[in-house]
């Protein structure tokens, strides 16, 4: 309570003065320290402002840049795109003519085949024999299954490409999906300003702008060239395949025709050939029969003369047995029993010659019904052979053409 009361302490005018220019300097300082602070705060507003401002506008000028980047880069996507797809239509066209020409194939080799086995297992005798129609037909045989192979192997590089083609063109649409959803963004990006309502929407999203720089401008730009140069080259290599399927089915096409024209003009000839011979057989039989007609004719007359000269044997047979009983002195070798012994000789060399030509005559009769029955049975193989080659050999490859594949 005593302290309570106790007067207060008195400061000398110097004291106070002092005091009061000590408060004036704390309160000048700190004032003066105070605008310093505002007018490098007002710098750095400017220069901030000046900076997001410049920064802004490099990062809109960067996304343009990079627009027009993604915006090149799809039309080359897909002008490529374009192009495989186009290719891919017309390689699909292409291997539709190959497997038209390998179902066109295979008529001509059931004809073929069956031509084959028709020659073989019905021609019979002499006609069994290895002619240049089986030649020219086993030549055919081998000609389309050689093509069949072939068209199959091809066919299999077809459907290969088309699957590379595929794939080229998946990879293709892919980067193009890509690229459009970059450039969608950017698009995006680029409309943003600090004015833009939905910005605030987005700030979470820049946290993850660090881990999207795996890839580099010059990897990102790279993989789109990969992607159009693996595309490019599978075109070339589709190009070069179909010039070589072009002219493998017009080569493959000619050869089969051209040995299918073979095969006809040897058909033709062996049939030609076949009723020449056919013809000289048959003249050879008409002459045959005549001739034995007239051998038969001979052999009658033969018998006609054996039998004429065998009652003027019995004849001057019949006298000298009858002269022979003649008495004593009378039994004279007169001139009558001469003529009688010579008469007898004679005309039993007459019988033994026309014997001995009756029996060649019949022997030669014999021969001649042999050569009958040989022309006749050589005719039957011959008219039997025409049937096969110029019926069903013909009528099986009549309905063949080849066309072109």
């Amino acid at each position: 309570m005593s302290r309570v009361m106790e007067p207060a302490h008195t400061f000398l005018p110097s004291e106070w003065k002092h005091a009061n220019r000590v408060h004036f300097r704390s309160a000048e300082t700190e004032r003066a320290r105070s605008e310093r602070l505002a007018a490098e705060c007002k710098r750095l507003i400017e220069e901030s402002e000046k900076s997001a401002k410049r920064m802004q506008q490099d990062a809109n000028q960067r996304l343009e840049h990079r627009i027009k980047d993604i915006k090149f880069w799809r039309q080359e996507l897909d002008q490529k795109l374009q192009e495989v797809v186009q290719e891919i239509e017309v390689l699909i066209t292409f291997k539709n003519r190959v497997e038209r020409a390998l179902e066109s194939c295979s008529e001509p080799l059931k004809a073929t085949l069956d031509c084959l086995n028709e020659r073989k297992k019905k021609r019979v005798a002499i006609d069994l024999v290895s002619d240049e129609v089986e030649r020219e037909l086993l030549k055919e045989k081998d000609v389309i299954e050689g093509v069949i192979t072939l068209l199959q192997r091809t066919l299999e590089q077809i459907i290969e490409q088309i699957r590379l083609n595929r794939s080229a063109k998946y990879y293709l649409e892919k980067d193009l999906r890509d690229k459009f959803q970059a450039e969608r963004i950017d698009d995006f990006c680029s409309m943003l300003t600090s004015t833009s309502a939905n910005v605030e929407e987005q700030i979470g999203a820049a946290q993850f702008t660090a881990g999207g720089a795996a890839v580099t401008p010059e990897e990102w730009e790279s993989f789109s060239n990969v992607n159009i140069s693996k595309a490019e080259k599978e075109r070339n290599n589709s190009l070069s395949l179909r010039a070589l399927v072009d002219s493998l089915l017009e080569q493959t096409a000619a050869d089969m025709r051209q040995q299918h024209d073979a095969t006809g003009t040897a058909l033709e000839l062996r049939i030609q050939e076949t009723r020449t011979a056919k013809a000289l057989l048959e003249d050879q039989l008409d002459k045959l029969l005549v001739e034995m007609a007239n051998q038969e004719q001979n052999v009658e007359a033969l018998k006609v003369a054996i039998a004429d000269k065998e009652e003027p044997l019995k004849v001057a047979q019949t006298r000298l047995y009858a002269r022979s009983q003649r008495p004593g002195i009378e039994l004279c070798h007169d001139p009558v029993h001469t003529r009688l012994l010579s008469e007898v000789q004679e005309l039993t060399g007459h019988i033994m010659r026309l014997k001995e030509g009756l029996a060649q005559s019949e022997m030669e009769l014999k021969a001649l019904t042999r050569n009958q029955l040989a022309l006749e049975e050589e005719i039957q193989v011959k008219s039997h052979s025409l049937y096969i080659d110029e019926v069903i050999c013909s009528q099986l490859r009549q309905p063949i053409t080849i066309h072109n594949f």
